[in-house]
Order: C-alpha cells, then sequence, then structure tokens
C-alpha cells in the first residue's frame, strides 16, 4: 500500500491506501473540532476565517489562524523533504512521517487528557494535529501520483461531478477506467464521513482517547503490506499441504 510507488502501484493499492488513510482523516477532524472546537483538516475554511478575523481587527486571533495554515504549510513540507531525501521508492521516505503523524496523535491525546483546562491550550493542540494532518496529506498524494488526497473533499467533490459527467456522455471503450475513478472517489468520500461518524460516537465514550484510535488505524496501515504478505506465506503454507493430502486421497 505504501511501498509501491511509479510503475509498480495499481488502482487497489491507491484504494486500499484511500480507505484507511481518509477514515483516519476524518476520525482526527471530528475528534478534533470535538475537543478544541477547530477543524484540523480544513485549510480553505481557516483562510475565510482569517480574512474575517481580519476584516474586523481581530489580529491576535488572526495570527492564531496564520500559525494554523503555516503548520499544515510545514507538515507537508517535512513529509516532502523526507520523500526527496529518502528516495521514493525507499519505505523510510513514508516510515518516517507516518511515525511523526503517530506520535504527535498520541501526544495530543495524552496531553489534553492531562490537562486541568484543555481549552486553554486548544491552539497548540489544534496545531499539532494540522501538522499531522499536512504531513499524511503530503505523504498520501506524493506516494499515489496526486490520486489521493486524503484531508480534505472539496477538490474530490469536483473531480467526481466531472468524472460523473464525462460518464454521462463518454463511449463505451473507455467507460472501464472512468468507473475505477469514480469508485475512488466515492470511497475517498465515504470512508472520511464514516471516520467523522465514528470518532463522534467514540469521542462521547472515550474523550481525548479517540485520538488512540486513529493513531492505532495508523499504525495498521503503516504495516499493512507486512501482515499480507505474512498472512499469504501463511495461507500457502497451511493450504497446499491439505491440497496434496486431498489429491492422494
Amino acid at each position: 500500500m505504501f511501498r509501491h510507488t511509479g510503475h509498480r502501484r495499481n488502482y487497489k493499492h491507491n484504494l486500499r491506501l484511500a480507505a484507511l488513510l481518509c477514515l483516519t482523516a476524518g476520525m482526527v477532524n471530528v475528534a478534533g473540532l470535538l475537543a478544541f472546537q477547530v477543524l484540523t483538516t480544513n485549510v480553505t475554511g481557516h483562510a475565510a476565517l482569517l480574512a474575517e478575523h481580519l476584516s474586523l481587527g481581530h489580529i491576535t486571533a488572526s495570527f492564531t489562524i496564520i500559525a494554523w495554515l503555516l503548520l499544515f504549510l510545514a507538515g507537508a513540507f517535512f513529509s516532502g523533504i523526507c520523500t526527496r531525501l529518502a528516495g521514493a521508492n525507499s519505505r523510510h521516505s513514508y516510515t518516517i512521517p507516518i511515525i511523526v503523524e503517530f506520535v504527535l496523535l498520541i501526544s495530543v491525546g495524552l496531553l489534553a487528557a492531562g490537562a486541568k483546562i484543555p481549552a486553554k491550550n486548544a491552539g497548540y493542540f489544534a496545531g499539532a494535529l494540522l501538522f499531522a494532518m499536512g504531513v499524511q496529506n503530503a505523504l498520501v498524494s506524493a506516494i499515489s501520483g496526486s490520486v489521493v488526497r486524503t484531508t480534505h473533499l472539496t477538490g474530490i467533490f469536483t473531480d467526481l461531478g466531472i468524472d460523473l459527467a464525462e460518464w454521462a456522455t463518454v463511449k463505451a471503450a473507455n467507460v472501464s477506467r472512468l468507473k475505477k475513478r469514480i469508485i475512488l472517489r466515492i470511497v475517498i468520500i465515504t470512508s472520511f464521513i464514516l471516520g467523522g461518524i465514528i470518532s463522534g460516537f467514540l469521542f462521547m465514550k472515550l474523550h481525548f482517547r479517540t485520538f488512540y484510535i486513529s493513531a492505532g488505524i495508523l499504525t495498521f496501515t503503516l504495516f499493512y503490506d507486512a501482515f499480507r504478505i505474512n498472512l499469504q506465506w501463511w495461507l500457502r503454507r497451511r493450504v497446499k499441504p491439505l491440497k496434496r493430502t486431498a489429491s492422494t486421497k
């Protein structure tokens, strides 16, 4: 899912990546909103909010939002540097960003749960989550060749609308590839929304520990390829002897 890049990457890799990491992003976004009253994947909304605060003369609030925007940018920059320095085909190009994101999610959960007044430091926690989402979005975009983006839906809805319009007018010979694109867009949208719904329910029970669940899904995505390869090896070791035994009877 992560280790396949370039010509070795196929549609299924992007589909799995979209399903798992869009789920994570949706969870972080809603948990961040419920915990700190900040949308932690919504850069466009923050830009609009910045314009509003500047027009009303709210300078302190404006600086906070500028810091959030720069932190998302810094996360994307950090992820891009890791990819370029390690090489796009190196597993370290995705391991380091994923570990950094994992640490940030766990840290926000721990520190917010331990804080007497979490709302007092909400801006810092939100900034950490925006950095983490910048890391994730840039990483997924680089690995998938800009096919998958996990932290926002505006562009995805736009692309889906264009694809649906093309599907309504396209000739039969081009339908197969177009259907795959449409399915991928729908998976991205559905996973993000589903992640938000799950996070909303979990937050009522777990509060700040909801971020641990997001970090757990992130860990699973990191080791997914290893899990899958080991499972396939185990199944081959078990199934082949059974087939030989059955054929000798």
